[in-house]
């Protein structure tokens, strides 16, 4: 057992060095810059008080410093995990009431736990059911939610929380004479401000440089006594170590938001990974081992008073654009809000909410991709539709259902594409050893006796009988068959079904005096082959390297006699050598 496996830090501690350091430093110094506002914000977005954001940004990071497999990876508090967290858990407790608080605290216990217990069971590779085209269209949902929820501090009023868009567009449209126009002011120049700063260096802290000049002219301007929200007392000091409250009844009532929490969470921080792998090429993201370092962060996280955190799109690019080379970087990230939450909690008193809102009203631009739409509904359709399907459904029905819509999308859609395959018709290029698609190449011609398909899939139960009914169709649709070869090169695996399947196929062929051949198996499948007895119900010597050696063996048995695959394609392969 290679502790490296488990303890990835020590994979890149040992080499370790001040050139490496110094990289460090700035890029944590950047990242930390970044996740104050931010934690501050997405906390507020979760429903919970501001200073939860900023625990998150303490143990969470650190343990998975020494867990994790990405060396870039920024973890911390996001808008997509909060809105999740404060779209299940807002029904059942008030936001930022005790119980509520509890709740999140505990969901993020459950969230690790069910990340580990994932990880323990090597089901990593699951992150793969969700498609590309379901998640862009949750993500973007959710990024018009997630702008919506936003209003009450655009504009300065109150507006009661629903789960439905429209009711909350309703009720702002219809009490818009209850605008703040200072709230509005501060917000929108907020937003100006960092899309400027933006353009001029990505390397300016935009979102620290709001913070802090719209808390100056909070203050210095008396803007509180105008209506305008500010964060008010922020409690100075490091979180203690807390138990949540566990109980039976609890864990029933969170289990959606926690699966749904765990799922999104994971497709984001393993995205992120690899993209960041791909940049860097010297470390390896394994998704088992992410699985168990961002589950031990949750649960280490909410020992700790923690919000559930996750991969930050916006603060990994930050971190890798500001030089990171390891997890160094996160360590420091963590000593600088150790030092904000000793010593600088009260800066932030007269910080207005307005500018939280900016910060995430910037954030989520990232979060809808229209051109991803744009690019697929030119290229792809049924990604397309995929794509709407789950948009549609996130905004009109809630985050929850979106992700609940978006996995049966996703996996329908494997079952389909699996259980109705692409077979091919094949036809000879005069004059080559080659056939190709009747339906892709005009000049492959057929033969008149003999039928050639490819079957571009594994034979399992999910198509055998798919299979089965479209050879017998094809079969029928042509008179004076004499051969039947199966093109299996595409055949990567063969189940109990599959072989039923092929055995009916077989029987039916015969009962019409039609022979089979098989080609371009694989050693696993020929050794089901085997084992089910096909190999010899088929005939040995129906089994061909390739389509070509079939064909030739059918047009010359008469004159060459019956030959094993095996010797055919030596026999083939030193002709083929002459030429």
């Amino acid at each position: 057992m290679h502790l490296k496996n488990y303890i990835p830090i020590l994979d890149w501690l040992p080499g370790y060095n001040g050139r490496t350091f110094r990289a460090d430093i700035i890029a944590g110094i950047t990242v930390a810059i970044m996740l104050v506002p931010q934690g501050m914000a997405y906390a507020l977005l979760a429903g919970m008080p501001p200073i939860y954001g900023l625990y998150a940004g303490l143990v969470p990071p650190l343990i998975y410093v020494f867990l994790g497999t990405s060396r870039q990876l920024s973890l911390g508090p996001v808008a997509l995990s909060s809105l999740l967290l404060l779209a299940g858990i807002s029904p059942l407790a008030t936001p930022e009431s005790a119980t509520y608080i509890e709740l999140v605290i505990l969901a993020g216990l459950l969230i690790g736990l069910a990340k580990v217990l994932l990880s323990w069971l090597r089901l990593g590779f699951l992150v793969n059911f969700l498609s590309q085209p379901v998640l862009l269209g949750f993500t973007s949902g959710a990024a018009i939610i997630i702008a919506a929820s936003q209003l009450k501090d655009l504009l300065g009023f109150s507006i009661p929380r629903s789960s439905h868009l429209h009711e909350t567009l309703l009720y702002a449209i219809t009490h818009i004479g209850q605008t703040n126009w200072i709230a509005v002011a501060i917000c929108l120049g907020s937003i100006v401000a960092m899309i400027s700063m933006k353009k001029l260096s990505r390397r300016i802290p935009h979102a620290l440089v709001v913070v802090l000049i719209g808390s100056l002219l909070s203050w210095g301007l008396h803007l509180p006594d105008y209506g305008l929200a500010i964060v008010g007392q922020v409690p100075e000091g490091l979180p203690g170590l807390n138990v949540p409250e566990i109980s039976w009844e609890r864990i029933t009532q969170l289990m959606p938001t926690v699966i749904t929490v765990t799922i999104i969470s994971f497709v984001e921080c393993i995205s992120i990974a690899k993209v960041l792998e791909a940049k860097h090429q010297d470390h390896t993201v394994r998704p088992n081992q992410e699985l168990f370092a961002l589950g031990i962060a949750k649960v280490a996280g909410a020992f700790f008073q923690a919000l559930p955190v996750s991969g930050s799109f916006t603060r990994s690019a930050i971190n890798h654009e500001s030089g990171a080379k390891t997890g160094m970087a996160s360590l420091i990230t963590v000593l600088l809000i150790v030092l904000t939450l000793a010593f600088l909690t009260p800066l932030f008193y007269y910080l207005p909410k307005a500018v939280l809102a900016a910060i995430i009203l910037m954030a989520v631009r990232s979060l809808f991709d229209w051109r991803a739409a744009v690019r697929l509904y030119k290229s792809h359709r049924r990604d397309f539709i995929m794509l709407i399907t789950t948009f549609w459904t996130t905004v009109t029905l809630g985050v929850e259902m979106g992700v609940l819509i978006g996995v049966l999308l996703s996996l329908s859609v494997i079952i389909y594409r699996s259980s109705s395959p692409h077979v091919a018709v094949l036809g000879h290029l005069a004059g080559t050893n080659f056939y190709r698609n009747i339906n892709r190449f005009a000049e492959a011609k057929e033969f008149s006796d003999i039928l050639i398909l490819r079957f571009d899939d594994q034979l399992y139960f999910a198509n055998a009988t798919f299979f089965k009914d479209t050879i017998k169709r094809l079969v029928n649709e042509r008179k004076g068959l004499k051969l039947v070869i199966i093109d299996a090169t595409s055949m990567h695996e063969l189940d109990s079904s599959g072989t039923q399947a092929l055995e009916e196929v077989v029987q039916f062929l015969k009962d019409r005096q039609i022979k089979l051949s098989i080609c371009g198996v694989i050693g696993p499948v020929r050794d089901r082959l085997y084992r089910f007895g096909l190999m010899y119900k088929i005939g040995a010597e129906q089994h061909f390297m390739n389509v070509h050696q079939a064909v030739l063996a059918h047009q010359t048995r008469d004159q060459q006699g019956q030959m094993h695959w095996s010797k055919r394609a030596l026999q083939t392969n030193a002709e083929e050598e002459e030429d």
